[in-house]
């Protein structure tokens, strides 16, 4: 048995939510620049040189990639040989989330009632997904969402015998209907499987995964490739303005499901798609 202090856990946090603000990982930056070089679109290569512009002057400058600094999504997969001392562990979530939120200078974003709008004015509290697994260690993913493309994505309870056909046209459509509102060049995580919320949390998981890793499944890896391509086919281009590179990447979870159901979520990103993961 391992003890891991809370305290060492809000630390953590408040730094990856100003680390996630302030650079993306290097798989989106090199994604980002190597749709420049691809875009057939010379005002669509302009605006994604213009995005490479952006994120070096907020790393210069130590100020956010985007205004809308997110909602914090934290996924946390607790080893089950770790004993948290400390305080209450979701209290000590959203401490982080606070701290970080208030030292790095970060938009505070988040309501305390959907209806009624009042703002917590700290940005928690955050959105909490647990999973219990082997080992001795605490790995943890903090993912701020802008709204603009949440706002975009879709969960579709497709008929079984829609099949493989259905779930790529839901992903189309879910696409072409965020057009240029999702800020494109988009992320795009897609969840197919399970129930109603397993498929949308797959679908947001499959964000944080690398965008040079493809899935392990060979038909998965292929569809995930097929998608990318029809989607950068569709011409919404980079800003929504027209072009050849409309998605960086496209990220599809499998999980097993219902005889009756085919559930499938398509979760947008923009091109500020941001992640950053410890290990404790």
């Amino acid at each position: 048995m391992r003890n891991i202090h809370t305290d060492e856990i809000i630390k953590n946090i408040s730094e990856m939510c100003i680390e996630a603000n302030l650079y993306l990982t290097k798989d989106v930056k090199e994604a980002i620049h190597q749709g420049k070089e691809a875009e057939k679109s010379p005002l669509g290569s302009r605006i994604l040189g213009q995005l490479e512009e952006n994120m070096e002057i907020a790393a210069a400058r130590q100020i956010p990639i985007c205004q809308d600094t997110g909602m914090a999504v934290v996924f946390l997969n607790i080893g089950q040989d770790v004993h948290i001392d400390g305080i209450l562990l979701e209290d000590a979530v959203n401490e982080g989330i606070r701290r970080g939120y208030k030292e790095g200078y970060l938009r505070k974003s988040v309501v305390k009632d959907p209806i009624l709008r009042e703002n917590t004015n700290d940005n928690t509290p955050g959105i909490i997904h647990y999973q219990i697994v082997p080992g001795s260690q605490i790995e943890i993913t903090v993912a701020p969402k802008g709204f603009g493309s949440e706002n975009m994505s879709r969960v579709f309870m497709l008929k079984p015998a829609d099949g493989i056909e259905g779930v790529k046209e839901a992903i189309i459509s879910a696409v072409k209907d965020a057009g240029p509102n999702a800020c494109p060049p988009m992320v795009i995580g897609v969840g197919v499987g399970g129930d109603f919320e397993k498929c949308a949390l797959m679908a947001k998981q499959a964000l944080t995964r690398d965008l040079n890793e493809r899935s392990r499944i060979p038909y998965v890896k292929e569809l995930e490739l097929e998608m990318l391509d029809r989607i950068n086919c569709l011409g919404i281009g980079p800003g929504g303005l027209g072009g050849t590179v409309t998605a960086l990447g496209v990220n599809i979870d499998v999980y097993p499901t219902h005889i009756a159901g085919l559930p499938v979520a398509v979760n947008i990103c923009c091109h500020v798609s941001r992640h950053v993961k410890r290990i404790l």
